[in-house]
This record gives structure tokens, sequence and C-alpha cells, in this order.
């Protein structure tokens, strides 16, 4: 007769680890925003503010923190929902409305919004709340932006023409708009209209809106064809340099993307990046000197600067330092951060002076997955662990996992697996080894297999569905 299975030493233990965000938000005033909000009257904020780089500092909106504004005054009367050049809105990277205004009836919807950067419209992206109100306005709920330098634009949208107009231009029904733009809110003001919100526009792949118009886009290495809307397969170099960010090489029949020295190819095979190595207790970013000139490179928090070693200039952080950004995306952790590079600070000018802006931006990414699993006496190696080195990384969390003798947890078994009896109780802890704030681990399922087969059909549950 088999003995019960609680006799039997415990050979395996599986659990599986779901990390989650913990948010604390205070409970929100019951506040209209259509009459609890702060203006942004800005003249460059304006999308008609061409950013000087010889000339002006760029703007950064760090200074918001997710209250209710209102565009005003010079800054424009909205948000514009079509794609703003970089250097425009008093900064590098403007941000836009992608996508629609909403209508009164609506009341508040949350929209994408993104920032412009080195001819991508979408390089960084973000969530926007808005609400249309009863005076013909709208007003915005607008986080502070992951990096600088980033702001949000205004625009001024044209009134209807009074030749389109039947009678004094006051009534909605009475005013027509032209093509591209939908009449607003306030039966005056002809808006954009986001073509990409139907039917993707017709592109196959992407769509991006323009002012009173739209235009289709393909991944990398692919390019539109003929009409316009269809992507195709580059065929080779000399058509759009391959789809190559740097270097395109033919290879017999095909070709092949390579990069400078001190850069790597990312997994598109076709765009170069910066070294990163992702480590749940680090993260490692060497810059090839070449790449740097004279500049000065720094995260978002300014005070973490580079460290020229003579070949590349390195930059190490943390999850929990120099600005560093972690949020949780379905089934990713990510970390963020942003390189920056500006000219040196000439002397005697006690740091407030700069001779001219540097476009070098360089966003660096790092994912880690938010479910583990892991067995007794696991302990992670971190120097074996296998990451792709490339602009966008990844990496691991590493958890301790021990059994214990009593209910102190104490003294873990350490040399021999734990042999029970019948009613005796088994102490187990699982701890990481790297805490980031605003994370936390939850053992979502434990089970114990009579052998050591993590696979087998008999499972002996402990937790079940958290």
């Amino acid at each position: 007769m088999p003995r019960p299975w609680a006799t039997r030493a415990l050979h395996s233990l599986l659990f599986c680890l779901c990390l989650s965000s913990r948010l604390q938000q205070a409970a929100p005033l019951a506040l209209d925003p259509c009459s609890a909000y702060i203006s942004l009257n800005e003249p460059w904020r304006n999308t008609d503010h061409h950013f000087n780089e010889t000339r002006d500092k760029p703007m950064c909106d760090n200074h918001l923190d997710g209250e209710w504004y209102r565009f005003t005054g010079m800054a424009g009367d909205a948000m514009p929902t079509f794609c703003i050049p970089e250097n425009h809105c008093g900064t590098h990277a403007p941000i836009w409305l992608n996508g629609s205004h909403p209508s009164e009836s609506d009341g508040i919807v949350q929209r994408h919004a993104c920032a412009s950067f080195n001819e991508n419209c979408c390089l960084w992206n973000t969530t926007v709340d808005i609400k249309a109100c009863p005076g013909g306005y709208y007003v915005y709920r607008l986080m502070k932006p992951r990096v600088c330098f980033h702001a949000y634009c205004g625009h001024f949208y044209d009134i209807c023409d009074m030749m389109d107009c039947q009678g004094a231009c006051l009534d909605a029904t009475d005013c027509t708009c032209g093509a591209g733009t939908m009449l607003g809110p306030d039966g005056q003001t002809c808006l954009d209209e986001n073509e990409c919100e139907h039917n993707n526009g017709g592109c196959s792949e992407v769509c991006v809106n323009l002012k009173n118009s739209y235009r289709c886009e393909c991944g990398v290495g692919r390019i539109l064809g003929k009409d316009g809307k269809t992507c195709e397969e580059i065929e080779g170099c000399h058509n759009n340099n391959g789809g190559c960010s740097h270097t395109c090489t033919e290879v017999g029949t095909r070709y092949q993307c390579q990069c400078p020295r001190g850069l790597i190819l990312a997994e598109d095979n076709h765009t170069c990046q910066v070294p990163v190595l992702c480590k749940s207790s680090s993260i490692e970013v060497a810059v090839p000197k070449d790449l740097v000139g004279g500049l000065e490179l720094f995260l978002s928090n300014s005070s973490c600067r580079g460290v020229s070693n003579g070949t590349h200039v390195n930059i190490n952080f943390t999850l929990k330092t120099c600005g560093t950004v972690v949020d949780v995306v379905s089934d990713k952790i990510i970390a963020s951060n942003l390189v920056t590079g500006m000219p040196k600070q000439t002397p005697g000018s006690n740091g407030d002076i700069i001779i001219r802006t540097s476009k070098l931006l360089i966003p660096i990414t790092c994912e880690f997955p938010r479910t583990y699993v892991i067995t007794e006496g696991y302990v992670p190696n971190l120097k074996n662990t296998p990451l792709e080195i490339m602009g966008r990384n990844k990496g691991t969390f590493p958890f301790a996992l021990e059994i214990f003798k009593d209910k102190d947890f104490d003294e873990p078994y350490r040399e021999t697996l734990p042999v029970l009896k019948l009613r005796d109780s088994l102490y187990f802890g699982i701890e990481p080894l790297m805490r980031v704030n605003g994370l936390e681990s939850m053992v979502e399922s434990c089970f114990a297999t009579p052998s050591s087969k993590i696979d087998e059909m008999l499972k002996y549950y402990l937790i079940q569905d958290g």
C-alpha cells in the first residue's frame, strides 16, 4: 500500500510569481474639469513657433503632473491632432494628439498622444484624457513626460469662411468646413479630421495624420508601393538604402545592413543601436566616443552623467535612480530613460549659457517579464543570464526561494530536502533580490509533485489562483 503523499519527500516545488504595479492614488475631488483647470498660454507652445537651436533653450513639461489644463491665449485653442515636426512648440520633441477630439456628449475620453523626433511622428507615446466643455473648448489631463525635451503643443484652428455659411455662421447647421476638417463644438471652428481613425486611412501598415490630410508609412525594411498605401519588400541597397539606418552592402543577390564601429544591429536587422546591458541591479549603456564627439551625456536626471574610458562614454544607473521610469505594460515591466547629449558649457558660464543645442537623444529601454517560474533551490546566476545587447534590451528580476523549518523563518533547510508527516507544516519564503518602488510580488500558484518532474499529471496545490 503506497504511503500518503504527505509522508514523502517533496522533491519539487513550482512557484509562478506575477509582478504587478501598485498604484496609490488619492480619491479625486468631484470637480468638473471644465471649470477647474489650469491655463497654458505660453506663445512658444503654438505649432507656428519654430524652435531655433542656435538661440533658444528647449522647453520641457516636467512640471506637469496629471492636472486638467486648457490651451488659451497665444498658445492656441486646442491640441493639434496631426503630426508636428520636431523643433516646434518650443522644444525638440513636440507632443500632439493622435486621435480626434470628443463631442460634449462623450464626456471624458482617453486618446493617445505622440512626440515627434528624428522624422518619426510617434517616437514616444503617452495617453491624454480629454473633455469637450459647454463653452466650445476642450480641457486635457496632461501627465508629466517621461523624458525631456518634450512639451505639449497648442494650435489655432481655422474659423469657417463666411462664404461657406448661410447667415451669420453662428449655427452648426449653417457652416461647413473644407476637405480634411470637421466642425468643432463651438459651431465655428474647423478641426482637423483624423483620417487614420477610419480603416487606418486605407494604409496597409502605418497611417500618420497630417494637417488636413494623412500619409501612409511602412515598417523597417519595406517601402510604399505605387498606390501610396501598400507596403512592399525592399529588394536591394539601391532602393531607400535597403531600409538600413547606416550602411547597406550588396552580398550576391541579397543585401545586408551594417553598423559603424561601436554600434550594433537591432532585432529588425536594419537599425543600428547603442549597446545596452539590462540587469535587475543596473542598466549599462556604452556610447561610442565617435558618436559623442564633444558632447556631454546625461540622463533624465542631469546629475547622472557619462564617464569616458577612451573609446566609449559609459553610463550606469539602476531602476531606482537617474529619473528612470518603470511601467507595467501587458505582460512586461518596462524601464526607460533618455540619454541626452549637450555641448559642454564654456568657462565662466556658471552653467546657464549653452552655445548650441544638440540633437543627440538616445532612448534607453529595458524589458523584464512579469511572470517567473522558479523551483526549490533555485539561485539565479546573473552572469549567465541570456541577454541580447541592443538599444532596446531584455533582462530578468532574480528571486530567492527558501524552505524554513518553523514559522519564525530563521532556519532554512539547506543540505537535505524536508520529509514531512501528516499534519506537519511547511514554511517557505520568496523574496525579490531587487526591490523597485511601485512594484510588488505575488505568489500566483504553488504546487508540489511526487518526483522532480514539474510536468507530472499529479500535482498537490498549496496555493492556486493567488
